[in-house]
Order: C-alpha cells, then sequence, then structure tokens
C-alpha cells in the first residue's frame, strides 16, 4: 500500500476470490478525511452488512450497497466519520425476487458540495400496537435453526467476510482491537451470525431490524459483547416481538448491559434514522461503552 498522504476521504473496490461463489467480486473499502496523515495512528474499523435488497454481483451492481449505512452516509452525504469501513455485496443465490423494480432506481452518486436534505419517508399506516405474535417457521427462527441466518443470508459468505477483515487489518492502518459489525434487515440478521460464529472479532455490534435464534445467542453473553439492537415498533417483516426474544434470552444467558432500542413510530426501515444520527457512531467510539 502507498504511503502517499490521503487527505480526502477515498472509497476503493478491492477484489477477492469469493468462497462462496468461486468468482472474483469486489468489496468497498472506505477511507476516512486524514488517513495517511499520521502514520502512527490506527483507526476503528466498521463491517456493514447491507439488506436483501441489494444484493448483486460484486462487480457491476457494488454501487447498490451504498443506498443505505454508514458508507452511504460517509461517502454520498459527505459525512466526517472516522473509521475505515468494510462494505460487501451479498451475492443474489437465486433470491431474484428481492430485487424486483431495482432496475429502475439509479446507482447513488456521491454528492458535489453540501448534501440535500434527507428524503422524507412516511409513516407506516398500522397504529404503534404490540400483540404476541410467534416467529414463522419460513425464517426457520426455531430451535433447529442453530448459528444458520435468513434464507441464502449472509451466513454463506462468513469465510468471505472474515478474510476481508483480516485483509483490511493487515494492508491499512487500523486497530484490531476496535473492530464493529453492523447490518440492517438481511444484514441485521447476519450481524447475528457473524457475531455468534466469530464473538472474539467484534469490539461492539449494532444489529438493526434483524432477528435471530434466541438459542444461539449464549456465546455473546458469554463473551459480554457490547451489543446495542434498534427495531421498529411498526416493523411488519421483522416483527418487534421476535426481537424481544432474542434481547430477554441474552440477559437470561448472563449479558449485563444489552441495549435494545424501538422506534415505535417506525416500520422496518428503522435503519434511515439510525445510521443519520450520531448515537450509534458515538457509542462505537466511546471507550467506557456499553
Amino acid at each position: 500500500m502507498s504511503d502517499r498522504s490521503m487527505h480526502e476521504p477515498q472509497l476503493l473496490r478491492v477484489p477477492f476470490l469469493s468462497t462462496a461463489t468461486g468468482a472474483t467480486r469486489e468489496y468497498l473499502l472506505y477511507l476516512p478525511r486524514g488517513y495517511g496523515d499520521d502514520p502512527a495512528r490506527r483507526w476503528p474499523v466498521i463491517l456493514f452488512l447491507h439488506g436483501g435488497g441489494e444484493r448483486g454481483d460484486g462487480l457491476a451492481d457494488l454501487d447498490y450497497v451504498l443506498y443505505h449505512g454508514p458508507l452511504g452516509e460517509a461517502w454520498i452525504r459527505g459525512r466526517d466519520l472516522p473509521f475505515v469501513m468494510i462494505a460487501p455485496q451479498l451475492p443474489v443465490f437465486g433470491m431474484d425476487w428481492q430485487l424486483e423494480g431495482r432496475d429502475a432506481t439509479p446507482k447513488p452518486e456521491r454528492r458535489s458540495g453540501a448534501p440535500g436534505p434527507r428524503p422524507e419517508r412516511p409513516r407506516p399506516p398500522q397504529p404503534m400496537q404490540r400483540a404476541s405474535d410467534p416467529a414463522p417457521a419460513e425464517y426457520g427462527i426455531t430451535e433447529a435453526w442453530g448459528d444458520e441466518g435468513f434464507p441464502d443470508g449472509w451466513h454463506r459468505c462468513h469465510a468471505d467476510l472474515i478474510g476481508m477483515i483480516d485483509t483490511v487489518l493487515r494492508d491499512y492502518r487500523t486497530d484490531p482491537d476496535r473492530v464493529y459489525l453492523t447490518g440492517l434487515s438481511y444484514g441485521g440478521n447476519g450481524t447475528w451470525t457473524l457475531a455468534t460464529r466469530f464473538p472474539d472479532r467484534w469490539a461492539a455490534i449494532a444489529p438493526i431490524c434483524g432477528d435471530t435464534n434466541p438459542a444461539a445467542v449464549g456465546v455473546l453473553a458469554e463473551r459480554q459483547l457490547p451489543i446495542w439492537i434498534f427495531h421498529g415498533g411498526r416493523d411488519n417483516v421483522i416483527k418487534p416481538e421476535w426481537i424481544y426474544d432474542v434481547a430477554n434470552a441474552l440477559e437470561e444467558a448472563g449479558h449485563k448491559s444489552v441495549r435494545l432500542t424501538i422506534h415505535e413510530d417506525l416500520g422496518h426501515d428503522c435503519w434511515s434514522r439510525v445510521y443519520a444520527g450520531s448515537d450509534l457512531y458515538d457509542w462505537f467510539l466511546d471507550p467506557a461503552r456499553p
């Protein structure tokens, strides 16, 4: 890697041979403003896992990963977020139905100058109420699920994801003790499955509107891994009742500091508000966390 000074943010495309697909793919790597100015500085790292609608070939489709999440906040909206960020793309794995209508949507582009106002997102029509509703069998949220995730989800890419982390920690000025994991929807579930499979790799995790098997999270309690869960109270896709089961399972297993924030007025898309704010990034960087 070049030692030249890199004052402005950079967005790189890093090629790799995927063990999940057997094909060459790329992932996005963001280097923040000021990276490289101080050779002794070690930067924290965020691994971001997108939702099902941003799947693709990891090449021509890769920019769809910029639609949501911390990398979109930094690169598209120009926010100064002091993290090295890794953003891979989930292969389609035959889940083409998740991409219906996407071709009519232009790929996101970096804004010049100050970003404009954020698009307004209408509130879901359903009332803010809670009812007991068991998780459906088709999501596999049962004792038999093990540490697998949503169908054809991020659990199929674990080896690729850990390889990306190892490559970035080796080749860039990063802090191996400050590696954070977050994702939304399918990526929220991917956050859970990757964390439970590799609990010692993360300084903290933040799954957003993604459920998991409550029986699989005991290892996170043993590690006392800092966790901040976000969910929408009107979410009809991954219902908030289900994530309460996960949070309670963590506490029953001995986790002492589970954070759970329910945005009662929001539906499945609670990630736009979470990533647009500062609380999550401040929490990641807080040495006194959790």
